[in-house]
């Protein structure tokens, strides 16, 4: 039987973020793919024009068909953007015992404000708590503490370990914003802490990176593989599609990721 996963998230007109990521890198990595979207947007690899949500009720809809007749090894959240929401995601899990990845996405590539800052307390309260694991970049983790963006290895383990504290089970810190030739990502648990690194790749082409590694995890995750496990193979596997993210030469400004480098070139 083909393992199933559940993406909610936002639409990215594009194609290169957002659920249409999700559900590429579901495919990609052997995973069925099935979604609830949140809400649609006017995008391309240049800009977010327009955002439109979904109401609540149709959002919670889409959850609960999914769940009354599909059965689910996985579910990864992305953009949510209120605390109704979120509120109306949480409730729509309940009785869901399988791991849930949560990707706090608040800002777009081009830096539009994707997730309200009313809402940030809202996914920490509800939602964090829920997760398995929390895959924050940089400025996410230090907008979710209300602190400054870490810098270098001891700050980033020490706000992964203040999110435990929040309620988090695990956090992946992921270190695409930091500075420096090697991209670091750590696993922080309340048990140990481990990194990933890759040789940092000179490219415009990272659209929807963020959106990619939480949906690779979710997906190894419902083959039933550790988390670790999971990160490790979502790592290598992105790092794949980030450099070859140019041979398919998408849009003029940040283009996608190439989900389906393992499969055609």
């Amino acid at each position: 039987m083909a393992k199933a996963a559940l993406t909610i998230a936002g639409s990215d007109s594009g194609g290169g973020a957002g659920i249409q990521a999700d559900l590429k890198t579901f495919s990609a990595l052997g995973v069925f793919g099935t979604s609830a979207i949140t809400a649609i947007t006017a995008q391309n690899t240049q800009d977010v024009t327009a955002v439109e949500p979904i109401s609540n009720e149709v959002v919670a809809a889409q959850i609960k068909a999914v769940l009354d007749d599909i059965d689910i090894h996985a579910v990864k959240i992305g953009m949510l953007g209120s605390p109704a929401l979120i509120e109306t995601v949480a409730s729509s899990l309940e009785g869901f015992e399988g791991p849930v990845v949560l990707d706090p996405v608040m800002l777009s590539k081009s830096g539009v404000a994707l997730l309200p800052d009313d809402a940030v307390d809202a996914l920490v309260s509800i939602l964090l708590p829920r997760a398995t694991v929390l895959t924050p970049n940089l400025p996410e983790a230090a907008k979710i503490l209300g602190e400054d963006e870490a810098v270098g290895d001891d700050a980033v383990l020490a706000q992964g370990h203040r999110i435990l504290e929040l309620g988090a089970k695990a956090v992946v810190m992921k270190g695409g914003h930091a500075e420096g030739e090697t991209c670091r990502d750590w696993l922080v648990t309340s048990e140990a802490a481990m990194h990933l690194d890759a040789p940092r790749i000179e490219t415009r082409n990272t659209h929807g990176t963020g959106c990619t590694l939480s949906s690779a995890i979710a997906a190894e995750l419902a083959k039933g593989v550790d988390l670790e496990a999971a990160l490790t193979r979502a790592h290598g596997w992105l790092h794949g599609a980030i450099k070859a993210a140019d041979q398919i030469d998408i849009g003029h400004g940040h283009g996608p990721v190439h989900h389906f480098h393992e499969v055609w070139s």
